[in-house]
């Protein structure tokens, strides 16, 4: 009997710079759920890479002096280091410089192309380089920045193929909210209201200044812009206009494509109006995660916040990492990251929840049985309960799994885990151990022990591939009494199974000492020379304005007493000021630079005699000054510490 396929994708990565904490989500959520599907009993596929054209790429090679594709070779190699790392289990790693992958692309640009779908015109609008994305000017953020990553744009002018988006739009919409492609639902919703409702604009899916990327067959001088590459990627790796493979009538559609938010629109939009475009099945289901922030923001090397998974790999284990971040983020919401947060889980949960319970049951085999059980037994008080949690966790854990709930799949592992931490306490094999009379209960006790490990370890082992099989040595498991159909079973291990004592698998961590560590290492990796200052062109100088228009703006000095974020708002902070004249309020969008702790107490300069607006629907009665960097954050003017409130300035 062949078995079912399932396939299973992360977005593939860009590669503009080496991968953090924050990378690993996705892949690690992906090969702990293609390793569950595969104990199941499915043939799995599971496909990750990295999307490697664009105009990114071409800048940064050019600033190392080497060819796009050799800049491209050295960031893959250390992608596929990390994901040997952490224990991935992909089973394709797709590159869009592939030959197949390139064949694939050319050929769907065509099909649209001669469909009618892909049509010639000229782009005039906003341009991120960072998202390779266009945006119009209603969708920018409140500083007129790209509303992903909140850089400035630029404005871009140049002769490119368009996609007809507009057909495919009640389609699309119908997909988002009368099916379960998309999960969770929010999110459907919010792409609903902020893109389709609005009318879908045409896509850009060429573009003419720079090279670094697929020509287009019929027009050489364009080369396939990012969506159409990157998002192909799905179905030439099966084969799909290629001659390469030959898995597409196999696994397509996809089961699950898992991405997080910040490129949900691209998967949920126009991923769907490509394939309606080429008459091609729709993926099952679409998985959108929220991002692992680090003191409320996404991970980002820019933003000096990215954590090193290679450094906590080697410190902790990349299994105890998978756990935490699995753990911590639930479908849809952000996760927040520190070493603190990770130190006490691994505390908490593995080392005095799994570790203590698998090195007491062992240790207590072995003290009192000389490692090996004897076959009678003796059922008393608790043992029902006991193996009615590690019976019903197989449908609960089934269930989870099929809406991508890989968190509260962790959470009721756990439950059973802490269950047999109980039954210890309320059985106090220890007293029984006191008297011969009560030996063959003893033996039961523990046995259930052993039997609840074993039944636990086999889902665990989907997300903590390399501690399981430490455990099966220690509690006498063999392959066939850890196969996925025997969590149907309670008595699966040998009466008379015998243990073997081996290594601490989580050694509890001393907090405080461990975070100095922690930094101390962290610093000491660090960069020892200062990198230069990227260059900065500055914009040009507005028109010139006469002394007297310039004296109309009334510049004043002004302390910062309270500082909060404004509810509705990721980029807003509100200022309460004291300007020297009673006080006010202002709101600023430095949100994404600034944590309001950081400015209460500072001094800063301020625009006073602006007429007051509300931002988000909070009323602002002035203006901060700031100055653009050019990395593309934004820092705010301290002026001299010595300067009174209130003074004038000139």
């Amino acid at each position: 009997m062949s078995k079912k396929p399932f396939y299973i994708t992360t977005p593939i990565y860009y590669p503009s710079g080496n991968p953090h904490i924050g990378h690993c989500y996705t892949t690690v959520a992906c090969d702990s759920i293609a390793r569950y599907r595969r104990m199941q009993g499915y043939d799995v596929k599971f496909l990750t890479g990295t999307d490697e054209h664009g105009l990114k790429i071409e800048q940064k090679a050019k600033e190392k002096g080497v060819t796009p594709k050799a800049y491209v070779d050295e960031i893959v190699q250390i992608f596929q280091s990390l994901w040997k790392t952490m224990h991935i289990s992909y089973d394709q790693y797709i590159r869009t410089t592939d030959d197949y992958h390139i064949e694939t692309v050319q050929h769907i640009f065509r099909t649209l192309y001669d469909k009618g779908y892909i049509y010639k015109g000229e782009y005039t609008g906003k341009y991120c380089t960072p998202c390779e994305s266009f945006w119009t000017p209603s969708q920018l953020d409140e500083n007129g920045c790209c509303p992903e990553c909140h850089r400035p744009v630029t404005e871009a002018k140049e002769e490119a193929y368009f996609m007809k988006m507009s057909p495919f739009a009640d389609r699309i919409e119908k997909l988002l909210l009368e099916t379960d492609y998309l999960q969770p639902k929010t999110r459907a919703v919010e792409l609903v209201n902020n893109f389709i409702k609005p009318g879908l604009e045409d896509l850009c899916v060429s573009r003419t200044s720079f090279t670094w990327g697929i020509p287009v067959t019929f027009d050489e001088k364009h080369v396939v812009y990012v969506w159409i590459d990157a998002l192909s990627n799905y179905i030439s790796a099966l084969g799909y206009q290629n001659h390469a493979f030959h898995d597409f009538e196999k696994f397509w559609p996809a089961d699950v494509h898992m991405v997080a938010k910040d490129i949900m629109r691209f998967h949920a939009i126009i991923w769907p109006a490509m394939l309606m475009a080429l008459d091609l099945p729709l993926p099952k289901h679409l998985a959108v995660h929220g991002w692992i922030t680090f003191n409320g923001q996404k991970m980002s090397k820019s933003m000096g916040n990215v954590v090193d998974p290679f450094l906590l790999s080697e410190r902790y284990g990349a299994d105890a990492i998978r756990y935490h971040i699995l753990r911590e983020m639930a479908l849809g919401a952000d996760s927040s990251f520190s070493n603190e947060i990770m130190i006490n889980r691994i505390n908490s949960d593995l080392a005095n929840g799994l570790g203590n319970l698998v090195s007491r049951t062992v240790a207590m085999v072995d003290k009192y049985f000389g490692g090996t059980l004897p076959t009678e037994r003796q059922p008393g008080a608790f043992d029902d309960e006991l193996q009615a949690a590690a019976l019903g966790l197989k449908e609960k854990l089934e269930s989870l799994l099929d809406n991508t709930q890989l968190n509260l799949m962790l959470a009721e592992i756990f439950q059973v885990v802490s269950r047999a931490n109980k039954y210890i306490d309320e059985t106090a094999p220890w007293i029984l151990a006191r008297d011969d009379a009560n030996r063959i209960r003893l033996a039961t006790v523990l046995y259930n022990l052993l039997e609840t490990i074993r039944m636990v370890s086999v889902p665990l082992s989907a997300f903590m591939p390399e501690t399981m099989p430490k455990i099966w040595a220690q509690i006498g498991a063999s392959e066939a009494d850890v196969q996925y159909e025997t969590l149907t079973q309670f008595g699966k291990l040998p009466a008379d199974v015998t243990v073997q004592k081996g290594e601490i698998l989580f050694p509890r961590i001393d907090v405080d000492k461990e975070i100095d560590e922690l930094n101390q290492l962290i610093l000491a990796s660090a960069p020892k020379e200062t990198p230069e200052a990227p260059a900065y062109t500055p914009e040009p100088l507005a028109e010139e304005i006469a002394i007297d228009t310039f004296g109309q703006v009334d510049l004043r000095v002004a302390k910062v007493i309270a500082c909060e974020k404004v509810k509705k708002s990721k980029k807003l902070l509100k200022l309460q000021l004291d300007d020297g004249m009673g006080g006010r309020q202002v709101v600023s969008g430095i949100a994404p630079w600034y944590q309001p702790e950081e400015l209460i107490g500072k001094k800063i300069m301020l625009v006073a005699n602006l007429k007051p607006a509300k931002l988000c629907g909070v009323e602002s009665c002035g203006m901060i000054c700031a100055a653009d960097m050019p990395d593309g954050t934004v820092r705010v003017i301290f002026p001299d510490t010595e300067l009174p409130v209130g003074a004038k300035i000139r």
